[in-house]
């Protein structure tokens, strides 16, 4: 019998603001120091009153509206989450309920169906032994306790973890291109539950939530494992039990933590202390003028303006200052050579360089773009040098090289250190001859057809010429005196 899994996902993300949400305490998730980042308001002391943070609204807001979602119309208010933890000090969270700031919205085909905002909670830290005893101990940091915390809620429109996997990352891309939150599941920043059902009919099977995603991975691992494990039990006639399990990473399996809560046991009721607020003040056209060109725009026009693949258009699209660096650097080289002269021939001859000697220039020093002395206008000049054949191939991988340590352009490294090519004929052809002349076994090989013999002979001579020779000269020239 075929069963048929659905998936809805929870994902919480911490926003990118200067302070708390309740209070004004920073908002520092790099913090080393425990319970630094702490007051009266977000420990939860009795007589404090909690205001709200702006910018955290208008992050969600902005979110909202980039996924096509609806702002609340009738107001949207904050609720009580009652639940006692160790890592919550009031007793409660301050969360939303039935009156979110978004409903609505579509990412990747999959429906949204709210998007709200919350307070996050402290963090605890298990391990060690308590002085004087034997047992281990748990500690609290609240300098995360408050921290502003979006909730994602998709409708159950997931069919397996690569579907899933595939929506948490173009989120998180997203996300990033806004600038409201750095989304980095490492860190905690962005965290994934997982709804999991499976069922034999139309109507949906019994819900499983599975937690301690942390990392995409381990999102898709646990929700296909689960997938499977709620299968087996069905295929048994036995039924599923409705509970919160968590991913144990070593063992890849999903194990069960509690029962599943229901809202009413949160006792869910309106927050007495903050007011209802009227998303009309939120200057909400001005936000939706700030939303940039999204992930899935650029991907479009790099497709249409450039002849990028979907591939190559990717590994832009998931560095935004790398896609914007392309940009530039593709500008720059149209001002030197006009679009209308091998347009993708030229710009894909751009990307090569970027994506694999650029990038990998970047990797070896641990460096990101922006800490790249090579401005797009010199790397363009570099790739307009390669083009128009006054550089060979090997000579700009030097050249580049030594961009990356300088900063100067390509042009006055040349000068300075005599690396323009070699285009007097007579000198490549007398570097080809001494090759030619202490080689024989390459050239005999060379001459029953053999294309290593070639490229050997080719690398001979341009290391003679101190690679300033034009590779494809020096083959002209090879031909020309072997066949003579």
């Amino acid at each position: 019998m075929t069963y048929q899994p659905t998936i809805g996902l929870e994902i919480h993300v911490e926003l990118k603001t200067a302070t708390k949400m309740f209070c004004g305490c920073l908002n520092e998730p790099d913090e080393k120091k425990p319970n630094f980042n702490v007051c009266p308001v977000c420990l939860g002391h009795p007589g404090t009153l909690p205001t709200i943070n702006k910018k955290a609204v208008e992050a969600v807001l902005k979110l909202g509206l980039a996924l096509n979602g609806n702002p609340s119309t009738g107001g949207s208010k904050f609720d009580r989450k009652n639940y006692f933890y160790p890592d919550l000090p009031k007793g409660y969270q301050i969360s939303q309920y039935d009156k979110p700031l978004i409903s609505g919205g579509e990412l990747k085909g999959i429906k949204i169906r709210r998007v709200h905002l919350e307070e996050d909670t402290a963090r605890l830290l298990h391990g060690g032994v308590s002085a004087g005893t034997e047992q281990s101990s748990s500690f609290a940091d609240f300098n995360r306790a408050g921290v502003p915390l979006m909730e994602l809620v998709t409708e159950p429109d997931i069919k397996n973890g690569k579907e899933a996997v595939a929506f948490a990352r173009e989120l998180q891309l997203i996300l990033r291109y806004l600038g409201i939150s750095d989304a980095d599941m490492e860190k905690g920043h962005m965290r994934i539950e997982a709804n999991v059902s499976v069922s034999k009919d139309s109507e949906l099977g019994t819900k499983v939530e599975v937690k301690n995603l942390n990392s995409f991975r381990a999102a898709e691992e646990a929700i296909d494992y689960e997938i499977k494990r709620q299968t087996g039990v069905l295929e048994k006639r036995e039924k599923v039990v409705q509970e919160t399990r968590g991913w144990n990473e070593n063992k890849k399996i999903t194990v069960s933590q509690r029962i599943k809560e229901e809202a009413h046991d949160y006792r869910y009721f309106p927050e007495p202390d903050l007011p209802v607020l009227n998303l009309g003040e939120f200057r909400l056209e001005e936000i939706k003028a700030e939303i940039p060109e999204l992930p899935e725009q650029i991907r479009t026009r790099f497709s249409k303006e450039y002849g990028l693949s979907p591939e190559q258009a990717e590994i832009l699209v998931v560095d935004r200052r790398l896609a914007e660096y392309f940009e530039e650097s593709a500008s720059e080289l149209f001002s030197e050579i006009s679009e209308d002269e091998n347009k993708f021939k030229n710009i894909q001859l751009l990307f090569n360089y970027l994506a694999s000697d650029l990038k990998g220039l970047l990797n070896e020093k641990c460096l990101d773009i922006g800490d790249l002395k090579i401005s797009p206008e010199n790397f363009s000049d570099l790739v307009v040098l390669i083009i128009k054949g006054e550089l060979s191939s090997r000579l700009a991988k030097d050249i580049l090289r030594e961009m990356a340590e300088s900063g100067l352009d390509p042009r006055r490294i040349i000068a300075e250190k005599n690396l323009s090519q070699i285009s007097d004929e007579k000198i490549i052809e007398q570097a080809v001859a001494e090759v030619i002349a202490q080689n024989n076994k390459a050239v005999e090989d060379y001459r029953n057809g053999k294309e290593s013999a070639a490229q050997f002979l080719v690398g001979q001579s341009m290391k003679k010429s101190g690679g300033r020779a034009d590779p494809r000269k020096i083959r002209e020239i090879l031909n020309r005196l072997l066949s003579s």
